[in-house]
Parts: C-alpha cells; sequence; structure tokens
C-alpha cells in the first residue's frame, strides 16, 4: 500500500486534536491578555474575566472527541474519508478556537468599562461556540460513514 495514503489517513486521525488544540491555546492567550489588562483597570469581579479567558478551550475538547471517532485501522479505503472529514474539521475547530478568544477579548474589554453589560457581551462568544457544536456534529455523523477497517 502506498505510503502517502495512509499518511494521509494518520494525518486525518490526529489533526482535529491538533488544529483545536492550537486554536484554543492561541483563542485563550488573547482573552487571558485581555483579562490581565481588565485585572490592572477594575476594582473587582476578576473571576469572570479569568472564567471567560478559559472558555476557547472548550474547542480542544471537541478535537478529542473527534479523533476518538476517527481512530480505526487505515488503509486504502478509509485513508481519504478520514483525511478529509479530520483536516476540514480540524482546520474549522482552529479558526473558531481563534476567533472565540478574539469575541471573548471583546467582550472583556467592553465590560470592564461598563461592567452591567458583561452577560450581554458574552453573547457573540457563545455563537461561537454553537458553530464549533455545529462542525463536532457534522464530524460525528460523517465519520459514520467511512468504514470501520
Amino acid at each position: 500500500m502506498d505510503v502517502y495514503v495512509l499518511l494521509m489517513g494518520w494525518i486525518g486521525i490526529y489533526s482535529p486534536v491538533a488544529l483545536a488544540l492550537l486554536g484554543s491555546a492561541i483563542g485563550c492567550t488573547r482573552a487571558g491578555k485581555a483579562a490581565c489588562g481588565a485585572l490592572l483597570e477594575v476594582d473587582g469581579g476578576y473571576g469572570r474575566y479569568i472564567g471567560l479567558s478559559v472558555l476557547p478551550s472548550s474547542i480542544g475538547i471537541y478535537g478529542i472527541v473527534i479523533m476518538f471517532t476517527l481512530n480505526r485501522p487505515v488503509g486504502a479505503d478509509t485513508a481519504p474519508g478520514l483525511f478529509g472529514v479530520g483536516v476540514l474539521v480540524g482546520l474549522a475547530l482552529f479558526y473558531i478556537g481563534v476567533l472565540q478568544g478574539d469575541c471573548c477579548a471583546a467582550a472583556i474589554n467592553a465590560s470592564k468599562g461598563k461592567p452591567e453589560i458583561f452577560g450581554l457581551s458574552v453573547t457573540p462568544a457563545a455563537i461561537v461556540e454553537g458553530l464549533a457544536v455545529f462542525a463536532f456534529v457534522f464530524a460525528l455523523i460523517v465519520s459514520g460513514a467511512i468504514p470501520k477497517g
């Protein structure tokens, strides 16, 4: 069997977790920087800023579950499907993690000057989380059509 076919399959299995965790790390970093800045500017309510800054880490959990769902013997009949689903959903989760971090940073920056809008300012981050759930469900459903090896 062609070694490149096998490589594609293995990349497909492990790319959702790698890309999702990379996006989560970037998102948490961006939101964490905003939270650290807010700690210097406000007199209380620190926990909500720190708590919001870890919200993008949930994207990594989706990537881990997708990896376990795709985990099966890699062969010529499974590698293309594994690669397609794994890489494309992995890229989507990567980008969602980064964008969710931006939404969290914006919510932190907006609410530090006007604390009463904190709950409302988190809404965009929650909507982006919903998109991650859509990608997650898509991967779970489509992976069922990939042969089990």
